[in-house]
């Protein structure tokens, strides 16, 4: 599952502690660099119970008590899961290389003020809302296909077709107008 750049995840007001630990499982299990959450409403000491991996003992977790408080690294994109007009469907956004994606709490919409922070704005295509822990997973899953590093799907049904190439380190060079690139020494042309 390498890919390049990093992301996080975090829920605004969450407070359900399943809901919670279902969400930092599933963010380490996809890689996530840290997850967080911003004024959160739940007890911690319950959200063990859904996160079995000991997700907080494997990657940062971080707490915010508001929105002001909130810091992400420098040249983070701060990416909201949301159903407004303006949202981009899922299927038709570029994840940036560097994002933090913030949904809302269980029974309600991100805030006015954490909304202003963001530099995009997403939605899942569906007919209606499903539960946080889920939404977190899809976002994250999209974003494993389009950023990781898989070999191309098939025009048919079925599994891939070609295999991914190797990585190489090297350049480019123009030969009469036509692009090549250095292939490292003992590599056999393909």
């Amino acid at each position: 599952m390498s890919s390049r750049g990093y992301f996080a995840i975090g829920v605004e007001a969450i407070s359900k502690p399943m809901n919670l630990g279902n969400i930092c499982r599933t963010a380490h299990s996809f890689g996530a660099s840290f997850a967080f959450t911003v004024n959160a409403q739940h007890k911690k000491r319950d959200v063990h119970k859904a996160d079995t991996s000991g997700s907080m003992n494997h990657m940062p977790f971080y707490e915010f008590p508001d929105v002001a408080s909130m810091a992400l690294p420098k040249g983070c994109q701060l990416v909201a899961v949301e159903l407004t007009e303006d949202s981009v469907d899922l299927p038709s956004f570029r994840h940036p290389t560097n994002a933090a994606y913030i949904l809302g709490p269980e029974n309600g919409v991100i805030s006015p003020d954490l909304m202003a922070q963001c530099d995009h704005v997403i939605k899942i295509p569906m007919k209606f809302c499903v539960n946080v822990g889920i939404a977190a997973a899809l976002v994250m899953y999209d974003r494993l296909i389009c950023l990781g590093k898989h070999a191309p799907r098939p025009v048919r049904a079925g599994g891939p077709t070609e295999e991914i190439p190797d990585h190489f380190r090297g350049g480019s060079y123009y030969i009469n107008g036509e692009k090549h690139w250095r292939k490292p020494e003992g590599l056999e042309k393909k």
